[in-house]
This record gives structure tokens, sequence and C-alpha cells, in this order.
């Protein structure tokens, strides 16, 4: 059966490989992008539906969540993917870094999960919203601090709503650590990032696919985080 399926961050990575995949599975796919990579119009052509949103501008986060309940009736789930990653010195200054961290990870969710909280609303079926955090928020980060406790913020969001959204919606959490390099990553970085999880090895993007078939087709998982770290807690 076909399902209407919202992520947030689709113009690369994670986010684009979820959107190819529920797309090759004849979902419909509602995508947000902050960037318009050449991946948007490939998505685009592959019938995806996809809104232009900058969730660091508030106006922006706004207007989206108008258009979105003006479209769309029903919503199967919501994948909060979308994300920024600025280090506490960023030229941006600590008191943009701290906001803009908040904003992405904590403010956009909260608002896009209450404004979008009747569309999950099915009377024949369960629903889900699923927070893409990170290992960090339970870790923390001496360099990513701002980034480490706006992922945390979202983790906690995740017990708060599915209180709130139960029985009928089911929100979780998944919280990766390392899942795929960037292609700029020298054979010195990738073997020291292996290194931190006793599996020695890169998740890849399909881990988190795993995940959230997991999460999408269970009838009594809410409120949980679920890691997908390699076993990095051994280590």
């Amino acid at each position: 059966m076909q399902k209407n399926i919202l992520i947030t961050g689709v113009g690369k990575r994670i986010g684009l490989y979820l959107a190819e995949a529920f797309l090759a599975r004849g979902h419909k796919v509602i995508g947000t992008y902050r960037s318009h990579y050449p991946s948007i119009d490939a998505l685009t052509e592959l019938g995806a539906e996809l809104y232009p949103c900058d969730f660091t501008v508030q106006s922006q986060l706004e207007e989206l969540i108008q258009t979105l309940k003006q479209n769309y009736r029903q919503l199967d789930a919501v994948i909060h993917n979308a994300s920024l990653w600025l280090s506490d010195d960023d030229t941006a200054g600590v008191d943009q870094v701290i906001a803009q961290m908040m904003q992405v990870h904590v403010y956009a969710p909260y608002q896009l999960n209450l404004a979008l909280a009747p569309l999950l609303q099915n009377p024949e079926t369960m629903t889900d919203v699923i927070h893409i955090t990170d290992y960090v928020a339970q870790k923390g980060s001496k360099k990513h601090i701002a980034y480490a406790a706006s992922k945390a913020a979202l983790e906690n969001m995740t017990l708060s709503f599915a209180a709130k959204l139960a029985p009928k919606v089911k929100v979780n959490a998944i919280a990766p650590a390392l899942i795929c390099f960037n292609e700029h990553d020298d054979a010195a970085y990738r073997e020291k990032a292996r290194a931190k999880s006793v599996l020695a090895r890169e998740g890849g993007e399909a881990e988190v696919l795993h995940a959230i078939d997991y999460l999408m087709q269970s009838q009594y998982v809410t409120g949980r985080s679920l890691a997908l770290d390699g076993g990095r807690q051994l280590k």
C-alpha cells in the first residue's frame, strides 16, 4: 500500500538515499531541501514532491508548514533527517552556532510535529514520526558542544511526543554514529574513525533504511532511540 512519507533534508547522503529507496517502492515522497543540488532535479523526475526550506530561517519554516497543511490531508510518516553540523569555533560566532543548531534540530522538528499531528491521525493504521539524532547525544562532543546538545534535545523530544501522540502515532529516534564517509575523507581519517567501534566499519545508508523499516513495521515500539553505532559503547 502506498504511503505518504515526509523526509526533511533530501538533497544528499542519508536523506537522498531514503527518498530514492521509498520512491522505488512506490511510495509518495514529500521532501524538503536547503540547497538545490542536481539530486533535487533527479528526485523530482522520479516523482518526489519537494519544497525548498532553510530551517535556520523561521519565516521559511512557517511557510513550509502552511504549504504542507494546504497540500496534504494525510501523512503516514515524518522522518526528521535535516541536519546542520557546525563546530563551536565556527566563524559565525558562538551565539549563531547554538542558535542555528537549536533551530534546525529542535525548533523545526518541534513545530513540524505539532502542526502535522492531525495529518498523522489515521483510524485504520499506526503512523510514525522518526527523529534522526546522533551518537553524540549520549556521549557529548568536546568540539561540537552545541551540535551534541541540540541532538540530545531532539532525542528527549522523542519521549514527549511519543506520549503526546499515542496511541495512533509512534515516535522514535535513530542515533547513528559513522554511517558513510565523505568523498574527501582521507585514508588516515577513515582508519581512525573505523577504529572507534568494535565492528570497525562504516554502517552504510542501508542500515538507516533497515532501522526505519523496523520502526515503521512495528506495532509495539514507541519512545525509543535505536543506536546505529557499530558497538562504540564497547570500546
